[in-house]
């Protein structure tokens, strides 16, 4: 079985930072693509960034320069560093990855790490 667990969420004050960070766990021949999502309070899930298995990167509107996804194959962890952050940054972020395993294509999601950003 193939699992995602994410960590650094919490609390912080506008303008400041938090690095989240994503494991996969698990038989795993390989990982495509990686990403990190978020929910806000009555919003549907986006997409924030994400990153291919060679190092493409990708991201929304809102959080372009302010946000890098970065992984290491090595250990296949995903890491999300959030700069300047602004209280509608505030949500669950969700790990997801796309993963080759002996059961096949796999898409994984983690159990969500809450950010909340306050002004």
């Amino acid at each position: 079985q193939v699992q995602l667990v994410e960590s650094g969420g919490g609390l912080v004050q506008a303008g400041g930072s938090l690095r989240l960070s994503c494991a996969a766990s698990g038989t795993i021949f390989s990982i495509n693509a990686m990403g990190w999502y978020r929910q806000a309070p009555g919003k549907q899930r986006e997409l924030v960034a994400t990153i291919t298995s060679s190092n493409n990167t990708d991201s929304t509107d809102s959080v372009k320069g302010r946000f890098t996804i970065s992984r290491d194959n090595s250990t296949n962890t995903v890491v999300l560093q959030m700069n300047s952050l602004k209280p509608e940054d505030t949500g669950v972020y969700y790990c997801n990855a796309g993963v080759w395993s002996w059961r096949g294509y796999l898409e994984v999601w983690g159990q969500g790490t809450l950010v909340s950003v306050y002004s």
